[in-house]
Order: structure tokens, then C-alpha cells, then sequence
């Protein structure tokens, strides 16, 4: 019973739910019309669970690095590692091993950019290691490196199929993800306001009014940037079709409704939480992904 258990606490240690994010890898497939090449999409689903394993190596690293802070987080306190489940020599071995199966996953991509993978690969668990360590106790700072990681993720997709990767599906990558983890700062410092106990120490570089400011204005740019490249000529060309701009709605929509959950239910802890309990959020992205595919492949 008790190793069940701990393979439980384990396994919850990896944050599976957290995988949901590296579906980004994915994006510079499916923006090409090469999502059915069966040949491609094998190759950069192997990406895929290479980076599932590289973030759950740095998620490990992370609990064992905060645990102490973590004991006085309501939330966070009940991770396996600040829950006293799992131990902190058992932590660093999980952490060993992911890291380990992410490099010899990538391996089976078989890509023609293998070197560019691994160094994409070693480069954001470096930067992140950096960011638990160090690098997320600066204010702006902290916010804009998750959202370069976001980027990296598009990026090693692209490099997996040797997929040309735009300046567009960067941009649009960065803004969307700096975006949300700037609503996610919103939570942290709800929880600093009501228990006094600062999260994260960069939460002494925000206020309710900067965060609130700053999501107003990355949400803006997002939607402006987004309904821009909708309406290029270049784009409308490439995916053959004048109707890209319809997909609008469900942005803005989606938009919306996450502002709506930060500011009025207090829902902004968790991006993938939100996404996968909030309703109308998961129909935009359920409406987006289909409008863009009826658009690409039909």
C-alpha cells in the first residue's frame, strides 16, 4: 500500500497536468497544413514527451528548491514534497531521470536538427533552473521568461520537422503567454494581501494596480497584434482563404472570459486549471482550433 502510494505522490510530483503546455509544440505542424503528414506528426510527438519530461525534471527541482516556502503556501503545501510524501533525495532522483528520458526521447524524433533540439532542450531546463534558483524573484523578469519558454517550445517544434517558424506565431506565442502569467500574478498577490506571506519575493516588485495595468495592456496588444496578422495579405495568401479574420471572435472571447475570471470570480491561479475546468474558455479554444482547421485543411 505505502508504494503505491509513493508512486502516486511521484507521479503527482511530475505535474501531468502541467504537459498540457507543451501542445505548443505542435502549433508550427498544424500552421503549415502538415498536421495529417503522419511521418511529421510522429516526429514531433516524441518532441512532445521529450519536453513533458524536461518540465517535469525542472517542476521536481523547483518543489525541492521552495519547500520550505512552500509549507506556508495554502495551496502548495499539499505538493508531495512539501506534504512530506515524497523525500528530497527521491525528488533529485526523479528529477535525474526525467531529464535523462527527455534527452533520449528527443533522440527518436530522428530530426536533421538534432544538435539545435538538444541544445533547445538543455538551454530552457538551464534558464529554468536559473528562474527557480534566482531569476523569479525579479519582478517583469519572472513573467517574461516563462513566456520565452513558451517560445522555445514553438521553436523545437519547428526545428523538429525543419518547419520554418514566423515571426508571427512568436510574437503571438509571447504575447498570449506573458498574458496569462501576469493573471497569474493577480492570484499570488490576492494570497499575499490576505495572509501577509509573500508567495514569490517577486511579488514585492507588483501591486494590485501594476498587475491589473499590465494585464490590460498585454491583453490589448495580444488582441490588436492577432486581429493584424489576421488580416495580412501575406497570411491571407499562405493559408488561401479570406475568412481568417472570423477567427477573431473566439480570441477575443477567450480573452474575456480569463479577464472576467481574474477580476470578478478571482479565478487566475492557474492557467491550466482555468482551462480545464472553465467551460467557455475550452469552447473559444475548441472553435478557434477547428475554425483555423476547416480553414487550412479543408
Amino acid at each position: 500500500m505505502y508504494i503505491c502510494r509513493n508512486m502516486k505522490d511521484a507521479f503527482l510530483l511530475l505535474r501531468p497536468l502541467q504537459w498540457f503546455k507543451n501542445a505548443f509544440v505542435f502549433a508550427p505542424l498544424f500552421f503549415s497544413n502538415n498536421l495529417l503528414n503522419k511521418e511529421y506528426f510522429i516526429q514531433t510527438l516524441w518532441t512532445f514527451l521529450a519536453f513533458c519530461f524536461v518540465s517535469s525534471s525542472i517542476y521536481c527541482f523547483n518543489d525541492i528548491h521552495d519547500v520550505e516556502s512552500d509549507r506556508l503556501h495554502p495551496k502548495k503545501r499539499l505538493r508531495p514534497i512539501a506534504a512530506g510524501k515524497v523525500s528530497i533525495w527521491e525528488g533529485y532522483f526523479i528529477m535525474v531521470l526525467c531529464l535523462i528520458a527527455s534527452l533520449l526521447l528527443v533522440s527518436l524524433s530522428h530530426s536533421v536538427n538534432m544538435p539545435i533540439l538538444y541544445a533547445l532542450l538543455i538551454g530552457y531546463w538551464g534558464m529554468n533552473i536559473a528562474y527557480c534558483v534566482q531569476l523569479k524573484q525579479h519582478a517583469i523578469l519572472d513573467v517574461a521568461i516563462i513566456a520565452v519558454g513558451f517560445v522555445i517550445r514553438v521553436l523545437i517544434g519547428g526545428f523538429t520537422t525543419d518547419i520554418f517558424v514566423s515571426g508571427w506565431l512568436s510574437l503571438m506565442t509571447f504575447l498570449l503567454a506573458l498574458f496569462l502569467a501576469f493573471a497569474k500574478r493577480k492570484d499570488d498577490y490576492r494570497i499575499y494581501e490576505l495572509t501577509g506571506t509573500m508567495p514569490r519575493k517577486s511579488i514585492a516588485g507588483y501591486n494590485a494596480q501594476f498587475i491589473d495595468l499590465s494585464v490590460t495592456i498585454v491583453g490589448t496588444i495580444t488582441m490588436v497584434c492577432y486581429i493584424i496578422y489576421t488580416m495580412n495579405e501575406g497570411v491571407i495568401e499562405r493559408f488561401g482563404s479570406p475568412y481568417v479574420y472570423l477567427t477573431n471572435f473566439w480570441v477575443l472571447a477567450g480573452l474575456l472570459r480569463y479577464l472576467q475570471n481574474m477580476l470578478v470570480y478571482h479565478r487566475s491561479g492557474s492557467p491550466t486549471k482555468v482551462l480545464v475546468k472553465d467551460r467557455f474558455i475550452q469552447c473559444c479554444i475548441a472553435g478557434w482550433i477547428l475554425s483555423y482547421f476547416a480553414i487550412i485543411y479543408l
